[in-house]
């Protein structure tokens, strides 16, 4: 049988992040023999995460000229970002259209899901007489399902912390806990770093809004009690996923490290984009009862990822006990792990509909 062929439409908002999740999933269509041609208007953000690329994937620079190739099956457009007229107009000119599909947020608030997989015919402009369909991302049943690559959690369990640690060059002393802060500005991030510095803690700050708060906070030596900090270099993906896999606790941005915090099975918080009409709240709340109906999640632990997502923040809260943290993170995870990968859906739906 011969690989379906993918055209997968990506315009880049947070660079780390639609690009990161169109690329994840580019690499993953292809590691399962899918044949896949990304279109991204910003392909630089892939010289970091991605730079060795990967066997299956073309990349293309976005343009207004991109031409529909004939043997294209699938054509998907990352988070309602439409591809460009010209190619929609060959889509509706195909004799036997390929599958066009929208591919969504993660979603957490219940009017989100209930879009998944519905039709929306284009009536007008040039895909008149076309049915783009809805594909979204979610924790429960009846949504599309979360990114995880094959072999995935099996890698993280084989995984030597101490031993990666060193072969980046990041080893942690004796008795260090590991922690790693990838996040958006935080008024109380220095707060924060205090009350980190009260154990012995090596923190790791990958690339982004953190890294010049973090060096305001503990000044040139990133150095505060028993709190050493150590700002990072541009990762691959691979090294931002064994950063994670390296952390006792996590602070993560986006929806690309949520859910590859949340596959680590470690204690994490997720800040999400602030949005001034507070539906960044309104996400949380329904993430955080998706999580409570699946597995006990500590009030304290739900104290601190309301705080990290508080723009007007007092002090830290108290921390969660370690183990109960770990324990709610693992049994959602686990169950999540029950449920079919977000590829492995998608390819099935588009099939269906091809």
């Amino acid at each position: 049988m011969s690989a379906v062929r993918w055209d997968l439409f990506c315009r880049v908002i947070d660079n780390l992040g639609d690009a990161g999740v169109c690329w994840r999933l580019a690499a993953d269509l292809a590691a399962r023999g899918e044949a896949v041609r990304l279109v991204i208007d910003d392909p630089s953000p892939l010289a970091h995460i991605a730079p060795d690329g990967a066997a299956g994937v073309e990349v293309l620079r976005w343009r207004d000229d991109v031409a529909l190739p004939a043997e294209v099956d699938v054509v998907v457009e990352a988070f309602a970002c439409d591809p460009p007229p010209r190619y929609v107009a060959q889509m509706a000119g195909c004799t036997r259209p390929p599958c066009w599909l929208n591919l969504e947020y993660l979603g957490t608030e219940a009017r989100a899901l209930r879009s998944h997989g519905l039709p929306s015919p284009q009536l007008e402009g040039p895909g008149r007489g076309l049915t783009k369909w809805w594909f979204q991302p979610g924790f429960g049943a009846g949504s599309g399902g979360l990114l995880r690559e094959p072999g995935l959690l099996a890698a993280r369990a084989a995984f030597e912390r101490d031993a990666w640690l060193q072969s980046m060059g990041w080893p942690r002393a004796p008795g260090e806990q590991v922690a790693v802060l990838f996040s958006y500005a935080h008024p109380g991030i220095a707060q924060w770093l205090v009350a980190l510095a009260s154990r012995p803690t090596l923190l790791l700050v990958p690339q982004g809004p953190a890294q010049p708060l973090v060096r305001a906070a503990l000044g040139p030596q990133l150095r505060q009690g028993a709190l050493r900090a150590l700002q990072l270099p541009w990762l691959t993906q691979s090294q931002f996923d064994r950063a994670l896999w390296s952390a006792d606790s996590s602070v993560v941005r986006g929806e690309d490290s949520l859910l590859r915090a949340l596959w680590c099975g470690s204690p994490f918080v997720w800040q999400l984009y602030p949005q001034r009409d507070g539906a960044h709240q309104r996400k949380l709340q329904a993430f955080l009862e998706h999580w409570a109906a699946e597995a006990p999640l500590p009030r304290a632990a739900s104290e601190w990822f309301v705080w990290w997502n508080t723009e007007a923040a007092g002090p830290p809260p108290r921390r969660p006990d370690a183990g109960a943290w770990r324990a709610a993170v693992l049994a959602w995870r686990d169950r999540l792990a029950q449920q079919a990968d977000l590829t492995t859906q998608l390819i099935g739906f588009a099939l269906a509909k091809r």
